[in-house]
């Protein structure tokens, strides 16, 4: 007579549905037959590894995570395609590990007219995320050497462990899509998708459509067989809604209604479709001061800010632009296919620069002088004249109290002696550093300074 788990693996054996099973730690434990003939995947290349090791995108571990079945999932090796439902294995109380059925399509031509359609429309959801759905950027991709970034950073880095919406809050060319992406990518939705749509760039009937999708039939003009929306695509995953201050009134009420009910409604559908999904607002306006006006809902402002963060601008947290020009000239001197350096004349411009378009402008202004700096050596007369004329602006001195031209170079020298100091430190080691990022000896540092 055998015993009961040998009854168990003969039945599973049986099936002509793969089965695989983890235990609490996302290890493999069990594959059946079917497993390896559907998937191609062997017995001993996965027995006793992490399942996230052997099968890259694999969503079992969030399962066992969250607790929560994901059902239909539609995957692909190679010739064959086959669905994947996934559920939580529980005992007296808690997850102990999860399990895999694997359905192949040959199998599911077979199965009722509703089939065919989740078929069509988790290939449509697939191919969508393939393109849209990955998350580039963590905190690592963060330059943060300013205490105003630091701290940025680390509160960001702190807010991804929750699961709360978040609203970034900054000027544009801050950076806010790269903080949604590293908040995201630090965040237990990591293996998720990560979805983001630009509320300003889409009219509010077509943003509707976008973030909720619509039935089959549900207006001139729609796709014959529906459309799946954003919402959906981002299930177990992020949304990222940038300029989050321009969605029409209307449809904020549909979006706070998400966030409350965690469920969505096609357009032109009556199901109530649940959805679980992380929301990251961002925008470049003082959003409360939009609810005030009356053009924000006050209700889905204090919603979606449970957690704040506040990215500085550029001019705000300098000593962040030398690690920035690094960084990017070391991208503009892969792309270009030479090295390109920058003087420290040039260096000192852009220090003293106010830069109202933050990063992104810092980025176009190196990436345009670099192009003209043919010897590799960016020079001031090198970089836009506009930035050129806003600093000597700012060295302009009262006619009032006109100095002679000898008193103007020692003021302006031992000026921007001091700003390297702060950079640097007033140590001797930050005298050293300021010396070398000045282009002058140690010695001439001090002479300078004693003027």
């Amino acid at each position: 007579m055998l015993e009961i788990v040998g009854w168990i693996r003969l039945i599973l054996n049986s099936l002509s549905e793969g089965v695989l099973i983890i235990d609490k730690d996302s290890k493999v434990v069990y594959i059946n037959d079917a497993y390896t003939k559907i998937t191609g995947v062997k017995h001993d290349d996965i027995i006793g590894k992490p399942l996230s090791s052997v099968r890259k995108g694999a969503q079992l571990p969030t399962v066992i995570k969250t607790g929560k079945e994901i059902l239909r999932v539609l995957r692909k090796e190679e010739d064959s395609e086959y669905f994947v439902n996934m559920y939580p294995i529980v005992f007296e109380g808690e997850i102990i590990g999860g399990i895999s059925i694997v359905t192949a399509i040959d199998d599911a031509y077979y199965l009722s007219e509703k089939l065919n359609q989740l078929r069509d429309k988790n290939r449509f959801l697939l191919k969508a995320l393939q393109y849209s759905s990955s998350a580039k950027y963590t905190f690592d991709d963060i330059i943060a050497e300013s205490k105003l970034s630091l701290k940025t950073k680390d509160l960001a880095m702190k807010i991804a462990k929750t699961d709360n919406p978040v609203l970034l809050q900054a000027e544009t060319g801050c950076g806010k899509e790269l903080y949604a992406q590293a908040i995201h990518s630090g965040s237990s939705r990591k293996d998720g998708p990560f979805i983001a749509v630009n509320c300003a760039t889409l009219s509010p009937d077509l943003l509707e459509s976008e973030l909720f999708g619509y039935e089959e039939g549900a207006f001139t003009g729609a796709k014959k067989k529906g459309k799946v929306g954003l919402f959906e695509m981002a299930n177990y995953g992020t949304l990222f809604l940038d300029e989050i201050s321009e969605m029409e009134y209307s449809l904020q009420a549909k979006l706070l209604r998400v966030l409350q009910e965690q469920t969505i409604r096609k357009i032109g559908g009556t199901n109530e479709i649940k959805v679980d999904v992380r929301i990251i607002c961002a925008c470049n306006v003082d959003l409360l001061k939009y609810t005030n006006e009356g053009k924000f809902r006050k209700d889905l402002y204090f919603r979606i800010s449970t957690f704040p963060i506040f990215i500085s601008p550029l001019r705000e947290r300098k000593e962040d632009i030398l690690p920035l020009t690094d960084l990017m000239l070391k991208n503009i001197s892969i792309n270009l296919k030479r090295n390109i350096q920058i003087s420290s004349d040039a260096l000192n411009v852009l220090m003293n620069y106010n830069w109202p378009g933050n990063i992104r402008e810092l980025k176009n202004v190196l990436e345009f002088s670099a192009t003209f700096a043919q010897n590799g050596t960016i020079q001031v007369q090198h970089l836009p004249e506009v930035i050129q004329r806003s600093v000597l602006n700012s060295y302009s001195y009262n006619a009032a109290n006109e100095k002679n031209l000898a008193e103007r170079v020692k003021e302006f020298e031992k000026n921007e002696i001091e700003r390297a100091l702060d950079l640097f430190g007033n140590t001797v080691e930050g005298k050293k550093k300021a010396a070398k990022y000045l282009g002058i000896s140690l010695a001439s540092l001090y002479n300078k300074l004693n003027y």
